[in-house]
């Protein structure tokens, strides 16, 4: 079985320094790395001998952490003020007093801290990738060398402005009817293990034949009583080692991937968001001058689907050798006609990025069409299935009691 383990990217944590820098002075800072001693590697990178480091400590109860929210507020904040014609440094200092949460101010230290030594403003970012990604990195750093830092900046904060309102879109529209039928499934739990037990040593008392529903019902909530911390453990188990070998198989994060894209009406939701997001993201670093061979080893990794990663990487693979990028898409068979005209379109009048851009409008608005009609269908016939599922549970325990008043 192939393994991704290789491939799986080290957690990383915040660790606190201090230390002294080639002229003797003393320095203090954090840094984000996989261990202590690839910190230590860093900080040694940077001319730092270092005294003391130790692991930032999580609050007790509630973390202060840094939120998509919070990278695009402060990205919009940088931009006005770097347009403004504030240096960089200075600007990053004025973001970061002006934020009310501890953890943004400590990122924004940090960056300034890095910045101070020297360093441009995307080496700085690059400390931190747990915040900033290679998209981002990418485009601040043509900023830096184009002397456009404040569009770009600009730029990027509409773009994850964006790719953060369809993220959440699509979150809602998946938690939802998750939520409401883990909702229905502990119900319809709660009423066989504790309800009907009740009604069951009533019934002992009719000495008569209880109806077929009835009986059913009342075997259903004993094997429910019998073996529910069974059924619990074996679907958290079950749970934990798929999520496991989600992360480390291949092919079972490919399988789980295509069948996910599969799914009635959930699957074309998918599929329209990663369509939307990598049309909008090959635009913006298109725009910005950053090769296509760049762009797509940028974008495959984070499709956020496997089937659209690997189709990516294929497509990056034959561009590279001279393919035409609509040539490249079509063949890997999973880009729909319309993205493959609006490519072919833009390669012919040389405006790729605008032609891209629209395929992303249109998908965007084929996103909130489809979370619109979620949200209007599946509310009405989640309650119909709930409602069904309680019903015959109170029917069924309420026929003998009929029964008996029939006769009497």
């Amino acid at each position: 079985m192939a393994t991704r383990s290789k491939n799986k990217k080290p957690k990383l944590v915040t660790f606190l320094w201090k230390g002294t820098n080639h002229r003797g002075t003393k320095e203090s800072g954090e840094i984000e790395a996989s261990s202590a001693s690839a910190a230590r590697l860093l900080l040694r990178q940077r001319g730092l001998n270092v005294t003391s480091l130790r692991k930032e400590r999580d609050a007790l109860f509630f973390r202060d952490s840094v939120k998509p929210r919070d990278i695009v507020i402060a990205t919009r904040q940088l931009a006005t003020l770097v347009e403004g014609g504030i240096p960089i440094a200075q600007s990053i200092t004025a973001v970061g007093q002006s934020s009310d949460k501890k953890s943004v101010n400590k990122l924004l230290r940090s960056m300034r801290h890095r910045i101070d030594q020297g360093v441009n403003l995307t080496t700085a970012l690059r400390d931190h990738p747990k915040f900033f990604n290679q998209l981002y990195l990418a485009l601040t750093n043509v900023g830096e060398e184009s002397g456009t830092l404040g569009p770009m900046l600009e730029r990027i904060a509409t773009y994850l402005e964006k790719a953060e309102a369809l993220r959440r879109k699509v979150i809602s529209a998946l938690t939802y009817p998750i939520v409401v039928l883990v909702l229905g499934v502990s119900i319809a739990l709660g009423l066989l293990i504790f309800v009907i037990p009740q009604f069951e040593e009533v019934f002992k008392n009719f000495g008569a034949e209880l109806p077929a529903l009835t009986r059913h019902i009342i075997d259903l909530s004993k094997a429910a009583q019998e073996h529910i911390f069974k059924i619990l453990g074996g679907t958290a188990a079950f749970f934990f080692i798929y999520r496991t070998l989600y992360r480390r198989s291949d092919r079972v994060h490919l399988f789980t991937d295509r069948m996910v894209l599969r799914l009635p009406v959930f699957g074309d939701l998918i599929r329209k968001s990663i369509l939307a997001r990598v049309s909008r993201t090959v635009a913006i670093m298109f725009h910005a001058g950053i090769p296509m061979v760049e762009t797509l080893a940028t974008i495959a990794p984070a499709a956020g689907n496997q089937v659209y990663t690997n189709a990516l990487n294929e497509v990056r693979k034959l561009v590279s050798t001279g393919q035409p990028l609509e040539a490249s898409l079509r063949s890997t068979g999973v880009f729909p006609s319309m993205v493959l005209q609006m490519v072919r379109t833009g390669e012919e009048t040389g405006e790729l990025d605008a032609m891209l851009n629209r395929a992303a409008d249109f998908y965007e608005a084929e996103v909130d069409a489809t979370v619109a009609a979620i949200s209007s269908l599946i509310e009405p016939l989640l309650i119909v299935v709930l409602g069904a599922l309680i019903g015959v549970v109170v029917v069924a325990m309420y026929l003998p009691i009929f029964h008996l008043a029939s006769v009497f």
